[in-house]
């Protein structure tokens, strides 16, 4: 099951994407991640990545993160969809990760984030009301 869906912004200028966002969201991040030589930053529905062009080059082109449930089950699913693996599931500093191919074509990158990620990111805010856009 789906979590959480983000767009991802490609940008050489994280601390100019970021500005552009909070003005825009009315807010701050809910996180910042650095994965060298990348940095992430979560706001509402968008997850801003920067880095060099090199850096974002083999991420251009696809979606996500999707975060999800479980992402063995996911794998499973998309597997018997039709669905290919490009990068199997791995363990990351969040949780856990994968890139997709699917059958159409697309490729999507799922993420697994750690219980406490999840409780913190999406379950307790939607608990206490915020919109699932703002979270």
């Amino acid at each position: 099951m789906i979590l959480k869906t983000y767009t991802r912004v490609l940008t050489t200028d994280i601390e100019a994407t970021v500005a552009t966002l909070k003005a825009v969201h009315g807010t701050e991040p809910h996180f910042r991640f650095d994965y060298d030589p990348l940095t992430l930053v979560g706001i509402g529905d968008v997850l801003a990545i920067g880095g060099t062009d090199a850096a974002l080059e083999p991420i251009r082109g696809s979606f996500g993160p999707w975060i999800v449930e479980d992402i063995e089950a996911t794998k499973g699913m998309l597997l018997a969809n039709g669905a290919s693996v490009l990068q199997d599931v791995k363990d990351i500093t969040n949780g856990r990760m994968m890139y997709m191919r699917h059958a159409d074509g697309s490729v999507v990158e799922y993420v697994e984030w750690t219980p406490e990620l999840v409780e913190r990111h999406i379950l307790a805010p939607l608990r206490a009301g915020t919109p699932a856009s703002q979270i």
